[in-house]
């Protein structure tokens, strides 16, 4: 389920709300909607609002903000430590729809390669939490819009069971919620 236009804009209380947690000093200037939408070309997906608005409008990433690790990434990079797993696809399906914790499961013989199609299939990176951890933002498939963290042990919805959007991740941290409240 590839999404190919976007979705409706946010009103803007919900793009004024995104402005309160970024704060315009560490604020990475925003795209603009032309360089989103050549981003979206490139990479074959349509971004979910309201990220899309945040990073077209408001910010492409944020040295403070959610996740408190280095903040939210621009649009497109990777943490340095991220695992070189293969080729990223956004606009390949994200392969999973619930929790995944491979650590101590038998290996099966695809192992790795369903490992890999989770780091680097239907997602963008928002960022890390410990350089073991990464958010991620699904936007292929059924899980389209929420937030996963992806780990070297596993794969959850954020927050288990079921994953919240971007704007509900945010509130959560921005209200001053631990990521395990």
């Amino acid at each position: 389920m590839t999404t190919t236009s976007p979705d409706q804009r946010p009103d803007e209380a919900i793009l004024e709300f995104l402005r309160s947690p970024f704060e315009p000093e560490w604020r990475e200037p925003a795209l603009g909607d032309d360089a989103v939408s050549v981003w979206e070309s490139e990479n074959r997906v349509v971004l979910p609002e309201p990220y899309r608005s945040l990073v077209a409008e408001i910010a492409n990433g944020s040295s403070l903000g959610p996740p408190e690790d280095g903040g939210l990434l621009p649009l497109g990079w990777l943490p340095p430590d991220w695992p070189d797993l293969g080729d990223r696809d956004p606009a390949a399906l994200f392969p999973l729809q619930g929790t995944w914790a491979w650590e101590g499961e038998p290996l099966a013989e695809d192992h790795h390669e369903r490992v890999a199609a989770v780091y680097n299939h239907g997602s963008v990176v928002l960022g890390t939490d410990d350089g073991l951890s990464y958010w991620v933002l699904v936007v292929t498939g059924p899980q389209r819009g929420k937030v996963w963290l992806v780990t070297d042990v596993g794969a959850y919805p954020y927050p288990m069971p079921n994953a919240l959007g971007f704007l509900a991740w945010v509130q959560r941290w921005h209200a001053g919620h631990g990521w395990w409240d």
